[in-house]
């Protein structure tokens, strides 16, 4: 799955705090003058690189990309670009270029050097604080250029226009190698820029290595947002041909981009309902689709930002989806005077959406830039989609007739599911807890510390709950494998025992009313047996966290336990192997005459084992689940665990290869 999985090795747990120690913090030297220091230039981004890109792992990396990527796209979105390639060499050399007007080459009268050189080498200079040379821009601070010179090894740009061709080399870490030289002339109808880089890997540490589907699926994304604009990659890479290159180009938009999220859903509406709107120089885009699914996915971007929070462009929009269809089911009769208002959850039930708004001033909450904060587009977004879905209502009655059973039949699952949710609701701290009876809770109540393994059936749930420290851990048993989430309504989902236990056990609510504050358990492990149905009911428990829960996927609450798979013994000395190259290591340490055993599940553990190599602060494993990429990960569990049969066929074949060690 594109969920990324974290490995956690727990050591701060074996910290201790002696009693009665003080830790002298006083500074004996002498503080003066001398002792502040000024940054020039790009000393302060290497210096501390994660203000400007968030970090330097992987995801870092993959910033410096995006960043001059957003140059070529914003002069596309100008209208002076048609084409931006992408080029990884087999050295992980970024080459970025575009067919625009290409980088001034003169001189800055600010700065006194050239102005491509002052572009790449001082923060906070650019071409999108007026507002004269791009209407919008995915970034307007003016330091993606200069980070990335910063946070390379070396960077060169070349410009073609008017005829001539220029060049200047920077390097280590942005510093210039002589000034902009004009290195020839090329065609007259040459135009655009160059940059190519290679990442500093004593900046990015962890790696310098791009993932080819991060490039590629981002590249295809910005071609959806961005209709009409090609978008080019070359992964010179790779060994298979057909990964080597991909042309990235739709004339359709977001059409087309909601047709490839719902490639493997059966739809409701065939004809997809699509707005298009311009306002107070602000451009709206909307395309929306429903599905026979039940979650909704709902996707909005400014200046092809993806918000993963939403902002006042997704409310605009919900708010319109309910105003308009409740308006047309009454005009209809399909409501009657009498019935309640369909909620705004009853006609999201099963819709695709995407939301893209390009605005000249965004305002974003936070530093992240996932949740837009302008006012004003509320009600931009809320007119343009209103006024172009009541339209599509009305000239499409068929449609809207399917559309309008689908919500309807979700409000009637919306109030069976708040009658079984009701259920799994915990009681005021002022009256007796209903905890689930199989629950084995811990003493402690401060949630910071508590944890609570969720235990595949009754004989792994009784050595765990020997084997455990009561204090701060909390067994779960299940019985069986749950109930498929991606294939049941809520009413169902809320009725399932096992679902429900984890819910009340876990005390902080479901969907869209969770409070993590009231979380009892920061740990939530998933520990289940080392085998195919413990793979399977690991994977049902993590769809219904990514569909229910998935806030606690988001924080990082959720673990998956790592139990050992080989003990091996001579004599008196035992030992624990997790993998099969563990077990070769301590074959080849410890010798002949060994005693393996196999561990088919976690019952075959004595509580004593158990303790020892899996719940242990000391000694475990866990691995922290996290969601990387949403679009990637609802598609996966949509494919894995959907109704559809072939697209999961496909999938075993095409990855059948990769499977070793499997139980029969």
């Amino acid at each position: 799955m594109s969920d990324k999985l974290e490995q956690v090795t727990e050591v701060s747990e074996n910290s201790e705090l002696v009693l009665g120690q003080e830790m002298d913090m006083k500074v004996t030297h002498t503080y003066n003058d001398s002792d502040i220091q000024v940054l020039d230039g790009l000393e302060a981004v290497r210096k501390r690189p994660g203000m400007y890109i968030a970090s330097t792992s992987s995801k870092g990396l993959h910033h410096l990309v995006w960043e001059i990527v957003d140059n070529g796209i914003d002069e596309a979105m100008a209208g002076y670009a048609s084409t931006v390639t992408v080029t990884v060499d087999k050295d992980n050399i970024i080459s970025v270029e575009d067919d625009g007007r290409g980088m001034p080459t003169g001189i800055n009268e600010k700065t006194g050097k050239s102005t491509i050189e002052t572009i790449f080498t001082v923060l906070h200079a650019g071409g999108k604080f007026g507002g004269g040379a791009y209407k919008v821009s995915g970034g307007l601070h003016g330091v993606g250029a200069s980070v990335v010179n910063a946070l390379s090894s070396w960077l060169e740009v070349t410009v073609f226009h008017d005829g001539k061709e220029y060049f200047i080399r920077f390097e280590n870490g942005g510093h210039p190698v002589g000034s902009l030289v004009e290195k020839g002339i090329c065609p007259v109808d040459k135009h655009g820029s160059t940059v190519r880089f290679k990442a500093d890997p004593t900046i990015f540490t962890e790696t310098v290595v791009y993932e080819h589907e991060i490039l590629r699926d981002r590249l295809r994304q910005l071609a959806f947002l961005n209709k009409g604009i090609c978008l080019k990659f070359n992964d010179l890479r790779e060994e298979d041909e057909s990964k080597r290159h991909y042309v990235f180009k739709f004339d359709g938009g977001l059409k087309q981009y909601i047709e490839f999220l719902n490639r493997n859903r059966d739809v409701v509406n065939h004809e997809i309902i699509y707005s298009e709107g311009y306002e107070n120089n602000i451009q709206v885009e909307v395309a929306c689709q429903y599905n026979d699914g039940y979650n909704p996915n709902i996707y909005t971007f400014c200046n092809n930002i993806n918000t993963g929070e939403g902002g006042t462009h997704e409310e605009g929009f919900r708010l319109a989806l309910n105003r308009v269809i409740n308006k047309y089911a009454r005009e209809i009769g399909f409501l009657k005077e009498k019935d309640d208002n369909l909620t705004t959850d009853d006609c999201r039930e099963g819709l695709t959406a995407v939301i893209s708004v390009k605005h000249p001033d965004p305002q974003y909450e936070g530093q992240t830039k996932t949740k837009l904060g302008n006012s004003e587009v509320r009600k931009i977004v809320s007119d343009i989609f209103g006024t172009q879905l009541e339209r599509y209502l009305m000239e499409n009655p068929d449609e809207a007739k399917v559309i309008l059973e689908k919500v309807a039949l979700a409000s009637q699952a919306r109030m069976a599911a708040k009658k079984a949710r009701e259920l799994t609701r915990r009681k005021s701290a002022l009256e007796v807890s209903p905890l689930p009876g199989k629950l084995a809770d811990c003493s402690s109540k401060d949630a910071s510390i508590c944890e609570i393994y969720i235990v595949e059936g009754q004989s792994a749930g009784g050595s765990a709950k020997q084997g455990r420290d009561s204090h701060f851990q909390a067994i779960l048993p299940l019985r069986g494998k749950i109930l498929n989430v991606e294939k049941a309504r809520q009413s169902r989902i809320y009725e399932n025992a096992e679902i429900r236990s984890m819910i009340t056990a876990f005390g902080c609510g479901v969907s869209d009313e969770i409070d993590l504050e009231k979380l009892r358990y920061h740990k939530i492990v998933i520990m289940t047996d080392a085998d195919v149905d413990g793979a399977h009911i690991r994977t049902l428990l993590l769809t219904f966290f990514y569909r229910y829960l998935r806030p606690l996927l988001e924080q990082g609450y959720v673990y998956i336990a790592q139990p050992p798979l080989y003990k091996i013994q001579k004599g008196q000395t035992v030992r624990y192997a997790y993998t099969d190259s563990q077990l070769e290591d301590v074959k080849r340490e410890l010798g002949d005459r060994l005693s393996i055993q196999r561990y088919k599940g976690l019952g075959e553990m004595n509580p004593e084992q158990l303790w020892e190599t899996t719940m242990d602060p000391k000694n475990r494993t866990l691995i922290r689940v996290t969601v990387g990429d949403a679009e990637a990960a609802d598609y996966n569990f949509t494919m894995l665990m959907g109704e559809e049969v072939e697209p999961r066929k496909n999938f075993i074949v095409e990855n059948a290869h990769f499977a070793e060690n499997l139980d029969f």
